[in-house]
């Protein structure tokens, strides 16, 4: 099983790589300069929050949908060439469109590690069972 399938709110995870982040340099106020902030592989903690977010479609995909839509509507009242002429446009799209289902719904979590780091908005792919 994969964490994707089992990931819910308050199951245990796992970082499964090193994770740096950093925005830049962080000024607080005066002259200190913040560098960066590291959480080594292995650091667990528990899922706060799970978000699935749509792939967003391409102008390609958008044109399959139309052209698809149009022709199992209207296909068989069209003339053949007509018909025939849109089951061709409907064909050479059909490869982005596979793809695109392909991709599925990117999940991304809110983890709150042992040591009281949060870390939002990570995909659930840095992520392993605990």
């Amino acid at each position: 099983m994969t964490l994707n399938e089992g990931l819910r709110v308050g199951i245990r995870v796992r970082l499964a790589a090193d994770l740096m982040l950093s925005a830049g340099p962080v000024t607080p106020e005066g002259d200190a300069v913040a560098g960066f902030l590291a959480l080594a592989a292995g650091t667990e903690g528990t899922v706060e929050r799970v978000d699935e977010h749509q792939q967003q479609s391409s102008k390609d995909v958008l044109e399959y949908e139309r052209l698809k839509s149009l022709l199992d509507s209207f296909g068989h009242q069209m003339p053949e060439g007509s018909r025939k002429q849109l089951q061709e446009n409907v064909a050479a799209l059909e490869p982005v469109w596979i793809a695109h289902q392909q991709q599925g719904l990117r999940v991304t979590v809110r983890v709150r590690f042992d040591n009281g780091f949060v870390l939002d908005g990570a995909h659930a792919e840095l992520f392993t069972p605990a």
